[in-house]
């Protein structure tokens, strides 16, 4: 049994396969004030009650390492890492970026941006066949339009700033296809090759995480 799952994007997306066949996937909206990363555990003790399962019973975990939500990262890596040791089982580490790369059915390479906000890009490339081209890095947004030659997938705020430009990006947002399973796939064909030690897992931070300084009270 894999399980794996991601809160570092828009939703979040718990996904449970047996030899590579879904058996269980939910995607988690943000709920009145709770933002959808609070309901990751409870989501993790439904899928295993509804299929009859113990937490002993899963084989390996895959998890969204990063970039995107601070919080979504830090939530996703530590529960997986948690998981992992008590199971001592397997651990794989995705990337955001690779995962959306999926989304691309088109021929040629696929160039993913997300907002990293202070007028920089998170960007990774990829060929045809899922292999990476250009690693995870931060660029600046004034770099992203020398990648139009790519079907370039994006978010909102990399759509709007590339369309000034006349490039085209594809929201990943508009695409009805289910993140948690892409990420299961992956993380089921990496877990072929390679030992993955859940120790050896570290959240992708491109940058800094945001420091919120105490205000001075007289």
């Amino acid at each position: 049994m894999l399980l794996t799952f991601d809160t570092c994007l828009n939703k979040t997306y718990v996904t449970l396969s047996d030899n590579e066949k879904i058996i269980d996937s939910r995607v988690i909206e943000n709920k009145n004030e709770k933002y959808h990363s609070a309901f990751l555990i409870s989501t993790i003790a439904d899928i295993l009650k509804k299929q009859n399962l113990m937490m002993q019973d899963i084989q390996a975990i895959g998890t969204n390492i990063g970039p995107g939500s601070f919080t979504g990262i830090r939530a996703c890596v530590t529960v997986a890492r948690v998981i992992a040791q008590q199971l001592n089982c397997p651990l794989v580490g995705v990337s955001s970026l690779e995962i959306l790369s999926r989304l691309n059915k088109k021929s040629g390479n696929t160039a993913v941006m997300l907002d990293a906000r202070k007028n920089q890009f998170y960007l990774a490339v990829y060929n045809e066949n899922g292999a990476e081209i250009t690693a995870p890095e931060l660029i600046t947004s004034e770099n992203a339009i020398n990648y139009r030659n790519c079907t370039i997938i994006s978010d909102e705020s990399v759509q709007k700033f590339l369309e000034q430009s006349g490039v085209k990006t594809e929201l990943y947002t508009n695409f009805d296809e289910d993140l948690g399973c892409i990420l299961n796939r992956i993380a089921s064909q990496k877990l072929k090759s390679g030992e993955h030690h859940w120790a050896k897992l570290k959240p992708l931070y491109l940058q800094a995480p945001p420091i919120s300084k105490p205000k001075c009270t007289n």
